[in-house]
């Protein structure tokens, strides 16, 4: 089985170098969170589960139980998994945080499924004391271990073969892309999927129409990377317009699927409210050329995130579409500023004209026809201005 090294451990201990803040890791289940934060420094034995019937009872009585329980005077570092599950999880933590943490100088990592973030928004009581890190599923870039550093891209690293098919054949969640079997990632599948909308959905985002927000799962799995109408979608699940924008929300917070929407400054007869939806797990995705686009999507989204959370800038993910139907998949801007733009196909085709149009419009630096099939070039595509093509291994290698 291949030895893979997370970005985010890197990530971690950077984060503890820089202050007593405390470091909450939020995304997909299964993503290799808890993971990551009890291989952090050799954190197991001060690990913390809601989901343990002992630690719950445990955090129930209170921040100094926990601390005296633990021994922290020797463990200086402590995890509090799904905590978020707690409905006073914000004050425990404010108290806990506050004695311990700012006092004491014990480090804090709290982990959670995408819950974490929607307990998130209910109102920050946590404000200044935390930084949010969003973790994604494998990418090009984290096989190829290139490590985080300053630069927001690297020079082009070959991945294997061998890797390159699995990741796009079973995504980049860490179990069924190690396992590298199909009968294990469809049974993978389906547990994920069943945990997602029998508990996330009902006990937690307290949604009671589970078989209608199935229906319009699948709708958005089969519609990957096209335009999405809301009012079409709620034609098609027979459910009004406002019960399909909060099921979408929900699917979103609970990172079954993540929207992206038009650019439009400088655009004329821009579109400026479909977005396009893409999943979290782009090998559910069943035709080969939306699977291909929403396997870049998704690397896209990983670096956006990762940019943004380490402080390297506000980063942010758009298409471009315009009302004639000119179109381009990605836009990528900086501090509200276009960066580079990217075309996907999935053969070696003559380059979009596209490509050009909307690089004089945006301004953007680069413009980027990304190749699936087309072998791996060492190449740095990012020193080059003007519309290209260039290699998906190329171009991912180069990312985060």
């Amino acid at each position: 089985m291949d030895n893979i090294s997370r970005i985010y451990s890197k990530l971690l201990a950077d984060h503890f170098d820089d202050g007593l803040e405390m470091a909450f890791i939020a995304g997909p289940r299964q993503v290799g969170k808890t993971t990551l934060a009890r291989n952090f420094q050799q954190a197991a034995g001060n690990y913390l589960s809601w989901d343990n019937e002992e630690h719950r009872r445990l955090i129930l009585k209170g921040p100094s139980h926990v601390a005296d329980y633990l021994g922290l005077q020797e463990t200086p570092l402590i995890i509090f998994d799904e905590i978020h599950k707690y409905s006073h999880w914000q004050t425990f933590i404010k108290g806990f945080y506050d004695t311990y943490a700012v006092v004491a100088g014990i480090r804090i990592i709290v982990t959670g499924s995408a819950r974490l973030n929607i307990y998130r928004k209910g109102g920050d009581s946590l404000m200044g004391r935390y930084f949010l890190y969003r973790m994604h599923p494998l990418s090009a870039a984290e096989l190829l271990a290139r490590p985080p550093g300053n630069e927001l891209t690297g020079p082009p690293q070959e991945l294997a073969d061998d890797r390159w098919r699995r990741l796009l054949k079973f995504g980049g969640f860490p179990q069924p892309f190690l396992r590298n079997n199909t009968r294990f990632y469809n049974r993978w599948q389906r547990s994920r999927l069943s945990q997602v909308f029998r508990d996330d959905i009902h006990d937690v985002a307290k949604v009671r129409e589970i078989r209608q927000v199935e229906l319009l799962a699948e709708f958005i799995k089969q519609q990957a990377g096209q335009l999405t109408s809301y009012a079409s979608l709620a034609k098609h699940i027979r459910a009004s317009e406002d019960s399909i924008r909060r099921w979408t929300t929900v699917l979103k917070d609970l990172y079954y699927c993540f929207t992206i929407r038009p650019w439009h400054t400088n655009i004329a007869r821009s579109l400026r409210k479909e977005p396009k939806f893409y999943l979290w797990d782009w090998a559910m995705v069943s035709s080969p050329g939306a699977k291909y686009e929403n396997m870049i999507a998704s690397h896209l989204l990983k670096a956006v995130h990762y940019w943004t959370d380490i402080g390297s800038g506000n980063f942010e993910l758009f298409f471009l579409r315009t009302k004639d139907k000119r179109e381009v998949d990605f836009l990528v801007s900086r501090d509200s500023t276009p960066w580079f733009i990217v075309e996907v196909k999935s053969s070696e085709v003559s380059l979009s004209r596209n490509l050009a149009y909307f690089q004089e419009r945006t301004k953007a630096r680069h413009a980027f026809q990304v190749t699936i099939d087309a072998p791996f070039t060492r190449a740095d595509c990012f020193k080059i201005n003007y519309p290209i093509r260039v290699p998906a291994k190329t171009f991912l290698s180069q990312l985060t």
